[in-house]
């Protein structure tokens, strides 16, 4: 069995009692984790160390809070005022963390889906979002991380195109797989409106309501986006529901023919701050 989650975001309790309704075993079934592994929850080091023993039984995408933490223990980013990524990065195993992050994959596949944390531009297939996640995935694991930290940062350039190179390049992918909500028809991304759907800046749509879009046919799953909370259709899940915030953590299988959802309910950590990117 295959089950993709949502934003874990340091909630172990929470994530703990999905596993028992889940009923996991990683000898029999295979974990999918949409990123947003840490921050803003009280057990950070509790969930990585969960994923990390379930060996190759568990994927994980890295989202926006992940990046930040490495950029924060690279020195090249403040802390955000509601970052409770202490317990890691003042921890003794710091580094063997931070290493354990930097091999975690940007895009993933799993039974005719598409995984991202936060979404796909319109310009891409699923072919290519896989491709241009490895690219990033390459520098994360090489030796030129701190040049990508220092200069990932950033919302332009706004848009994808094939003749971007360099950082730019780097950045628009990033930005992407991390950070999108809204863009228009052409693709041009909008990184300053949090909220709903109904939030949408003129011109603008979420990324998933584009009609052009080169995945509108492939199946694609996503987080990031707790206020839109949970969306099931037969080609998109949204799975982010807000776990951190006192709501649910979500698990959806995706190998049964028909999506089957498993939810539990979840305490607040804290109190919501502003998001990390």
């Amino acid at each position: 069995m295959h089950f993709v989650i949502g934003d874990l975001q340091g909630c172990r309790d929470a994530f703990e009692r999905l596993l028992a309704e889940i009923g996991f075993s990683p000898s029999r079934h295979r974990l999918h984790v949409l990123g947003d592994l840490v921050n803003r929850g009280p057990d950070n080091l509790g969930v990585l160390r969960r994923l990390e023993g379930f060996g190759d039984a568990a994927t994980c995408l890295l989202g926006n809070h992940d990046l930040h933490l490495l950029a924060v223990a690279a020195g090249v980013r403040p802390p955000h005022r509601s970052d409770t990524l202490n317990d890691i990065l003042l921890g003794p195993e710091r580094e063997h963390w931070l290493a354990w992050l930097r091999r975690c994959r940007m895009a993933d596949a799993a039974h005719g889906w598409l995984l991202v944390h936060a979404g796909v531009p319109p310009q891409w297939d699923a072919a290519q979002t896989l491709a241009l996640a490895a690219e990033v995935e390459a520098l994360l694991r090489s030796e030129r991380l701190g040049d990508f930290l220092r200069q990932m940062y950033g919302n332009e350039p706004a848009r994808w195109s094939d003749e971007l190179q360099g950082i730019a390049r780097i950045r628009v992918i990033v930005n992407a797989l991390t950070r999108i909500r809204f863009c228009d028809e052409a693709g041009t991304m909008d990184f300053v409106v949090k909220e709903g759907v109904d939030a949408a800046p003129p011109g603008m749509k979420p990324w998933f309501e584009i009609a052009s879009r080169r995945t509108a046919d492939t199946p694609v799953a996503f987080g990031h986006w707790s206020t839109i909370g949970l969306i099931q259709q037969p080609t998109l899940l949204s799975l982010d529901t807000g776990c951190v915030w006192g709501r649910q953590l979500t698990a959806a299988r995706i190998d049964g023919g028909r999506v089957e959802l498993i939810q539990v309910d979840c305490a607040p950590a804290q109190r919501p701050g502003n998001d990390a990117r």
